[in-house]
This record gives structure tokens, sequence and C-alpha cells, in this order.
């Protein structure tokens, strides 16, 4: 239920799609920001960044504290439900709908990824009928447990409190939440992330590799927490090449054929 009536009380999805004959999949961004606000340099270069190799993308403006869970994921939810009612609208592939997640964005994104559901065909509402399963994640140094040590506690706090239940703790540390139906995933942390430790992807890898759910995961040696798109360390910043190729592989580019004259 919305706490007011600002924007920020509102969920929404702001949509930058690429020229028609282009467009195949939608990437759904979902800034980090601890759940107190969302990251706007996650956000907007981002969907620059996807719309210049080809790919649709949306920004997710989710709700944050005061708003807690489950707000922000059922909003995250909703998300991709939305997308694949309005895809033939967008000219995008509802079975292309991908949510890519920095921080606690990532564990937002990680959040739909292991907790979904193929919707509910009697719903009055015809967005809710819709599965909310993304059909890939990309998770940029995310905050994937919530429990210690490796967690990230502000994180942590903003969506559960300050004394959480420890079962809920274990639901929403999503390492623990991975199963054979989890998406294909495209992972990047660095060695040097102290306040979301590079663990955090690891043991989401180490889980995916257990279920055999396929991924790529790259662990760069340079880069303090929230470096984005990484333009001031050039070997970090190789993730874009890195995730785009992979993105194009999974079919998220229209690959155009110009004719021969």
């Amino acid at each position: 239920m919305a706490k007011g009536t600002s924007d920020e009380d509102v969920p929404r999805l702001e949509l930058f799609l690429v020229p028609e004959q282009e467009r195949e999949g939608l990437v759904i961004v979902c800034p980090g920001g601890g759940y107190g606000g969302r990251a706007a340099h996650e956000a907007y270069p981002i969907t620059d960044w996807l719309n210049s190799i080809g790919i649709s993308a949306a920004v997710l403006h989710y709700r944050v504290k005061p708003y807690q869970y489950p707000v922000p994921m059922v909003d995250a939810q909703r998300a991709v439900r939305f997308a694949r009612q309005h895809a033939a609208e967008w000219g995008v592939n509802p079975d292309r709908i991908a949510l890519l997640g920095f921080s606690a964005g990532g564990h937002l994104a990680s959040t739909v990824g292991t907790h979904f559901d193929g919707g509910d065909v009697e719903s009055e509402d015809p967005v809710e009928r819709h599965s909310c399963k993304p059909d890939a994640l990309i998770l940029c140094y995310p905050v994937i447990s919530f429990m210690e040590p490796f967690t990230h506690g502000g994180s942590v706090e903003a969506q559960l409190g300050a004394n959480p239940d420890e079962e809920l703790l274990r639901s929403l540390s999503n390492d623990m939440q991975v199963s054979a139906e989890t998406p294909p995933t495209f992972l990047w942390h660095t060695a040097e992330d102290r306040p979301v430790p590079v663990e955090n992807s690891i043991m989401f890898a180490m889980a995916l590799s257990r279920h055999q759910v396929p991924f790529e995961l790259h662990i760069f040696e340079k880069g303090e927490h929230g470096v984005g798109l990484a333009h001031h360390l050039p070997d970090t910043a190789r993730w874009t090449e890195l995730c785009g190729n992979w993105l194009k592989r999974l079919g998220y580019k229209n690959s155009i054929t110009q004719p021969m004259e």
C-alpha cells in the first residue's frame, strides 16, 4: 500500500527502446542504493550502453525505504509481468525479458530470479496472468546473502528492520534459493569490494553450478564498490563487452542483415 502520493510512492518502468527493426529482448535495470535509494549512475548510463549495442532497456523505479520487504520484490515481479503484457505493443520478445541489478538492485534481481511464479491465469488483472520469472539475470557486484559474514547490513536493515526473523534472512539469502529453474545468469564483481564482498557472487555461482544452471562469472582485481560502468578502470570496464557478448548469444540482440547491392 502506498505511503504517499509522490513519484517515490509509485513504482514505474522508464523505457529506452532501440529502433523497431533492431528490437528483440528487453533488459530491465535495477539500480543499487542499499534499498534506501536508487543510484543514478547505475541507471541511465546502463540503458545508454545497452541501447548502444542494440538492446532495448528500461529503468525500474522500484520503491525503497521506508518501503520494506516484500514491496521492492513485488515491484520487480510486477515489472517482468508488465513487460510481458506489453511486449507486443513495444515490439520486444516476451520470452527475452532480463533483469539487471547492481548491489542491492542485484539482490532484488536475484530475489525475483529465485522467488517467482507462473502467474495467475484466473486474475482479473491481465498483467498478473503472466509469469514473473525473468528469462536471464545480470548481477553486478550483487548483494546475494542476507546472512553473516558476507551480507550488506544496510540492505538487510532497510528491507527487514533491526531484528529480522532468521527464517526470512535465509529465504532472502538467494544463494540458498537457487534451483534448476533459476534463469541463466551473468555475474561480475571486484576482489577489492569491501561493502559487498566478492563471496556473494561466488556463492551464487556455486549454487548455479550445483543445479546445472548456465552461468558466466567474472571477478576483476580492481574496483571499489559501486563502480558502475567502471570507465576509470580499463580492465574492469571490460565487463560490458563480456556481458554484451553473453546477451547476444542468448538472442537479446536482433541481427540485421544488410542487403547486397
